[in-house]
Parts: structure tokens; sequence; C-alpha cells
């Protein structure tokens, strides 16, 4: 049997039921800034061969009932385990940096670490990009 479905929504409301609504999509990623973008060293390339090679890194927001809050999490692609984490009010470079320096401090990698994120400004800024924050930078 057929229904069309100006009559699901009339029989829908007769019951009384609502259909869920979506969400709407939310850019977090601003990347119209003035920062140099850095090279995309990881090239689509999401595994390691040992633990300490290659890190990624993201903020995402979290609604809580008080208002949004920002997620900076760095994860190492071998083992996919959470390295370095950090949570603030405001989404800017001192959430990347303090995520960051979580992981530096946790796993004290060597030297030739590939630290692969997104180009959003936290990212981008100059403060996350000095040599002595991280070991090595890119962006997608």
């Amino acid at each position: 049997m057929f229904v069309s479905r100006k009559r699901v929504i009339r029989l829908m409301r007769v019951e009384g039921i609502a259909g869920k609504r979506r969400r709407r999509w939310t850019r977090t990623t601003d990347s119209n800034h003035g920062f140099p973008i850095a090279l995309n060293l990881l090239n689509q390339e999401h595994t390691a061969t040992a633990p300490n090679q290659r890190w990624a890194g993201d903020v995402t927001y979290l609604r809580t009932p008080e208002g949004f809050m920002y997620l900076a999490v760095v994860v190492d692609l071998f083992s996919r385990l959470v390295v370095g984490w950090a949570l603030s009010a405001m989404n800017d470079r001192h959430l990347a940096l303090l995520a960051l320096r979580m992981a530096l401090k946790r796993r004290c990698p060597a030297r030739g670490l590939l630290h692969h994120t997104d180009q959003g400004s936290p990212y981008a800024s100059e403060d996350f990009n000095a040599p002595s924050t991280s070991t090595a930078s890119s962006a997608a």
C-alpha cells in the first residue's frame, strides 16, 4: 500500500506524533585567517607503524545547559588513544596549546613527530607553530 507524504503528515498530527527535527550543521573551522597554512604532510595516510609517529588534533563543541564548551583533543594515530585534551568556554589558540602540551608532557615523543590538524585559526596561529611549542606541525 502506498501512502502520500501529506497523508502521513495528517495522520501523525491526528495522533499527536511529531518527527524528529534535523539539527542545523554548524561550521566550526575558521580557515579565513591571515596566518600561513602548513603543508599537508599526512596526505590522507591516517595510520602509523609505531606510537608517537603521527598525531591528529581537532576541536569540537559540546552543547551544555550553560552554553557551548569546546573540547580540543590530540590522538595518536597508531593506537587511536587520546594523548592530550583540554576543555574551555572559548575556542582559541590557548585551548589547542593546552591539549598539545598535555600530549607532549604525557608521551615525550622523539623528534620527527608529525602533528596533523585542520586549517583553523587556533592551529595556524604563531603561538601554536612556534618551534618551542610543537615538534612538527602539519595542517590539512
